[in-house]
């Protein structure tokens, strides 16, 4: 009985295009930057669905990237944002653990937004040097489109995703960087909703480290009362 309504609505996820001007774009694009928009929304409000929202964007822009096609526009595989997403189908099961285990105990979120230290500053280099050396040769090698703004993009992702589980005010920073590289690499490849979404997510980035940056000095300043007149005056 359900059949005859689902496999209608199947085929347009799968395979069905949005006419736009002369062109079209695919759903799966589409649909796809809309669920990994809700779980940027839903990141800065720091809450436990940002997780699994984005997951279901992560499967069906995986599917777009390794298929190399956009609406009727046939392109070349984008090998490198294929593998950001199943990098962040990995980081995310891992933040959305996290998350939950904090969730209650964070001022009205799953976790308190703070800076990473001095260590885990220098981890954090250290990590995206490697992982874009390592991007790089691999995706060299399997002959991606473009391995440098690519292996930019898988690594800072890494990075920014794993920050953002950890509740490090600097992941926001590291997305603005992944995001004005990227934009130029996908516009470069056809990809123009994904370029699009990605100059979007530019400026709510911006807004979104406003946002944790203030949190974190008032979380911080919660735990330091003395630093106002009247404790200055003792």
């Amino acid at each position: 009985m359900l059949d005859p309504l689902l496999d209608p609505l199947l085929e347009w996820l799968l395979h069905g295009t949005i006419p736009v001007g002369g062109g079209s774009l695919s759903v799966r694009e589409v649909i796809g930057n809309l669920f990994g928009l809700g779980s940027a929304l839903l990141g800065m409000r720091r809450l436990v669905w940002a997780w699994p929202v984005g997951l279901v964007g992560n499967v069906l822009l995986f599917t777009v990237f390794v298929s190399g096609e956009l609406g009727d526009v046939a392109t070349e595989p984008l090998w490198g944002q294929a593998g950001r997403q199943v990098m962040f189908v990995a980081v995310s099961l891992y933040g959305w653990w996290r998350w939950q285990g904090s969730r209650g105990s964070s001022g009205g979120g799953a976790v308190t937004p703070h800076w990473a230290g001095r260590t885990e500053r220098l981890q954090l280099l250290v990590v995206a040097a490697v992982g874009y050396l390592v991007a790089y040769g691999v995706l060299s090698r399997i002959g991606s489109y473009g391995p440098a703004t690519e292996a930019w993009i898988l690594a800072g992702s890494l990075i920014a995703t794993w920050g953002m589980a950890r509740g490090w005010v600097e992941f926001w920073l590291v997305w603005i960087a992944v995001d004005v590289v990227g934009v130029t690499s996908l516009v470069r490849a056809g990809y123009y909703p994904t370029a699009g979404m990605y100059l979007f997510y530019g400026a709510f980035c911006v807004v979104g480290f406003l946002t944790w940056w203030r949190v974190s000095r008032h979380a911080t300043d919660s735990h330091h009362p003395r630093t106002t007149l009247e404790g200055a005056s003792r």
